[in-house]
């Protein structure tokens, strides 16, 4: 039997459409009282619906966020498709990380969370899965004993390790492995660089890779699919810090360090900290990156005077599935050499400019 549940206010938007606040209908039930709800019309449920898929595979993760299933509605006379999740009431590490005094967190906490995604991924390699979309955005934090609990989230592009996608691409161009920018090539190496970059940006508060709001997008990509550049390690990070992210950043996936190897690294293994105590080891964003008068970015593209791309979706997904700022693209689907983008249509479609049009439902709408 299907959960009655009501929807609240919007907290948030993706590229499957809006965010609610969700509650059961009836009290006492063995769902918890306050949820989180995806929704978005039907005919573009993809991407949701392979999220619900994933997710009933990856259930007994406690970094993980939960999934409570999925259902459809009539809203407003449109059919809905929702999927309802654990809700994070301490939002996105993005949004810790924007919202920090410095524009960075303290090192002592970036292990922490380091800590707690390690082990999601290491969860979801094992079983067979890759997310394709490690950043700061997808990781949420829900209230533990302590201190908040980071989770990973957002498996709407992920996949089964070794399923062939193709010529497509997915992912956040900003946090793309270099043999996913160069070669289109998607599995669990391509996390392990995405996490990298998500360290990097919490010591930080910039992206990974340096960068200025004048810099050119397609030869920003150019350095991380081509050539021998990696990120900048952040000079002021302590020597387990390099080294974990010097492991991370090897531009040869075979070479590169797994999520199980990393687990077992003394960055993330044995390290107990108290918040309140005070970090010798923590950087400035003036020590590695270009200044920013806007502040901690919310994306990989978001400077002043930017409108770039921040996603590329999967050509598996609706033509009007979007990112979170950008409409996706669809290559080919022809599996010859022939039909294979050169590396500069690879980065042009890298990109692809793209508007949303969201709707948001407001005040709280029953549903089932």
């Amino acid at each position: 039997m299907a959960m009655e549940w009501v929807r609240g206010q919007a907290v948030g938007h993706g590229s499957f459409g809006s965010v609610n606040l969700a509650k059961p209908r009836k009290q006492g039930t063995r769902f918890p009282q306050l949820m989180a709800v995806k929704s978005c019309g039907s005919s573009h449920s993809a991407s949701l619906m392979n999220e619900k898929s994933v997710l009933e595979q990856l259930s007994d993760c406690p970094q993980i966020i939960r999934c409570f299933g999925g259902d459809s509605s009539f809203e407003s006379g449109e059919k809905l498709f929702n999927l309802l999740l654990e809700y994070a009431s301490g939002g996105s590490l993005a949004e810790r990380v924007k919202n920090s005094g410095n524009r960075r967190l303290p090192e002592s906490e970036v292990r922490r969370y380091t800590r707690s995604v390690l082990r999601g991924l290491c969860y979801i390699h094992s079983n067979g899965f890759v997310h394709c979309d490690v950043k700061l955005q997808n990781i949420l934090l829900c209230s533990g004993n302590r201190n908040d609990v980071a989770k990973i989230a957002d498996f709407g592009l992920a996949k089964r390790a070794g399923e062939s996608l193709g010529f497509d691409m997915r992912g956040t161009p900003l946090y793309m492995a270099p043999e996913t920018v160069a070669a289109g090539e998607i599995e669990p190496p391509a996390d392990v660089w995405g996490l990298g970059c998500l360290v990097a940006e919490m010591v930080t508060g910039a992206p990974a890779w340096r960068c200025s709001p004048d810099d050119d997008v397609c030869k920003l990509m150019m350095r991380i699919g081509v050539g021998d550049q990696i990120p900048d390690i952040p000079g002021n990070m302590s020597a387990e810090g390099k080294d974990f992210l010097e492991k991370c950043f090897v531009r040869d996936p075979a070479m590169r360090w797994t999520a199980e190897m990393l687990s077992n690294h003394p960055f993330v293994v044995d390290q107990v900290y108290d918040d309140d105590e005070d970090d010798d080891h923590t950087v400035s964003l003036d020590d590695t990156c270009e200044p920013s008068t806007s502040g901690s970015p919310t994306g990989p593209f978001d400077f002043p005077g930017w409108e770039s791309p921040c996603s590329i979706t999967s050509t598996s997904l609706p033509p009007r599935e979007y990112s979170w700022e950008t409409e996706a693209w669809s290559p080919s689907s022809e599996s010859n050499l022939a039909s294979a983008p050169s590396p500069a249509e690879r980065l042009r479609r890298l990109a692809t400019e793209g508007r949303p049009d969201w709707s948001v439902s407001e005040g709280w709408v029953a549903a089932r």
